[in-house]
């Protein structure tokens, strides 16, 4: 592996200057955002941070709004779960109240619904319901929970193929802007070579002219791949840093590619760690217990309440009573139970059902959608994967020989043997040659991020 060394230090674009502009305006009405870890320890030494595709992954991470809102829809999902459950079991309350009616001269008082004038409540509840839609709506929300956990997948896997494409975008964008260096070094040294040529009077000064030209036409190549540079530094920055932090260096391990499985194994690893299909099949799971839960909503129900405390006309735990002429006990116990047999909802609950049958279909259509999916991108990402590994050495063996074909091309055009047309030509393939090969390791890379989407990591 190797380090790239160019770092941003020139001018920013008149994008890039409107975003700067915006962020110190920001800076200036909240707090500096604390970078931690290594941030902190190459800040204080002043040197670019250098990060590897592993660090740009956690870093987009921790800052994507789309993976973020996954793993939201992940935790409130959990937290609806925590709350089915909680209604499957006995919740426990306490209730204090105090009654007052105004008296009429008897121990009842003038309203008959108080049993005394004055009437206190003091009393612990245990409440408990029994209904085979609290456990379909218990299973519902488990499902559901699957489907967010399986969508945090996909997302993490998507931000995996975002990174990827664009940390080998700036990879790739700074080896273009190095082969055009070079490619302008060399067009200025054959101009060179073919002024001396002119003024030996070897050759025309067509020559000269075509030279020159060829120079011009690489300068601005090189400013176009500067511009290229940039634009993949700041696009890769958006992902991986709130502060958008541009001083920084990226680890080009390109020249090392990785190995390509076989296509039996790739399958058996979509089947089985494919994201999904996981969520597609939850969805149907869900769809059912919505379906279980509304057909429940036509069963009875059961309500159990248990009280224990004070229900007295004094707040104390024993009081005298005038008709047995001794203490009594305040405290005590009352149970009550409560069947509730659904009769006539003006058909609420039948459409209730009717809907939960349509999106089970619907999610079944999904899940079929989905196998079908899986198989034919399973095919056509590692088709892509497999032809890019397979050109990676022929591109390779083509930039050798455009090199070596742009050095013999130069030699015979020192001795007369060859044309100004031939060298331009020969410059003109290597840097495409260089580019190509640049851009067929970008696209092996790409293909297998795409594939892993579908697999996980191999």
């Amino acid at each position: 592996m190797r380090v790239s060394r160019w770092s941003y230090r020139g001018g920013l674009s008149v994008v890039a200057l409107v975003l700067g502009a915006a962020l110190v305006s920001v800076a200036e009405t909240r707090p500096e955002p604390v970078q931690v870890g290594v941030d902190n320890r190459q800040s204080a030494t002043g040197a670019p941070l250098t990060l590897t595709l592993q660090d740009a992954i956690a870093r987009a991470r921790k800052h994507n709004p789309e993976y973020r809102a996954a793993l939201t829809d992940f935790g409130v999902t959990k937290q609806e779960r925590a709350e089915s459950r909680a209604a499957l079991l006995p919740n426990v309350n306490y209730n204090a109240e105090f009654l007052y009616t105004e008296g009429n001269g008897t121990a009842a008082g003038r309203f008959v619904a108080n049993n005394g004038v004055h009437e206190y409540l003091s009393q612990g509840n245990v409440h408990q319901e029994f209904s085979l839609a609290h456990i379909a709506d218990y299973r519902r929300t488990a499902a559901a929970e699957a489907v967010a956990n399986a969508r945090v997948e996909i997302a993490a896997r998507g931000l995996v193929l975002t990174v990827v494409g664009a940390y080998y975008g700036l990879v790739v964008a700074e080896r273009k802007y190095a082969t055009a260096e070079r490619a302008d070094g060399e067009a200025q040294r054959f101009l060179e070579t073919s002024q001396k040529l002119e003024q030996g009077g070897e050759v025309a000064r067509s020559d000269v002219i075509k030279a020159e030209l060829q120079s011009q036409q690489q300068r601005r190549d090189l400013t176009e791949a500067k511009l290229g540079m940039e634009r993949s530094r700041v696009e890769l920055a958006v992902l991986l840093f709130p502060d958008f932090k541009q001083d920084f260096n990226v680890v080009d391990d390109l020249e090392v590619p990785e190995a390509l499985l076989t296509f039996p194994q790739v399958q058996a690893a979509a089947a089985d760690k494919n994201p999904e299909l996981r969520a597609a099949l939850a969805a149907v799971r869900e769809a059912n217990q919505q379906v279980a839960g509304a057909r429940n909503g036509f069963l009875p129900s059961l309500n159990v309440d248990y009280f224990y405390g004070i229900d007295a006309d004094r707040f104390a735990i024993r009081k005298f009573d005038p008709a047995s002429g001794r203490d009594v006990r305040n405290l005590g116990y009352a149970a009550t139970a409560t069947l509730q047999l659904p009769i006539w909802d003006w058909g609420a609950n039948r459409s209730r059902l009717q809907q939960a049958d349509l999106r089970r279909d619907q999610a079944r259509v999904e899940l079929s959608f989905a196998q079908r999916k899986l198989l034919g991108d399973l095919r056509t990402f590692y088709n892509e994967a497999q032809t890019a590994r397979l050109e990676l050495e022929s591109l390779d063996k083509s930039a050798e020989l455009a090199a070596e074909s742009l050095r013999l091309t130069t030699l015979r055009y020192q001795g007369g043997e060859a044309t100004v047309l031939e060298v331009v030509d020969a410059q003109n393939t290597l840097t495409g040659a260089r580019n190509a090969y640049d851009d067929g390791q970008v696209r092996f890379r790409v293909a297998m991020a795409n594939l892993e989407t579908l697999t996980g990591n191999f």
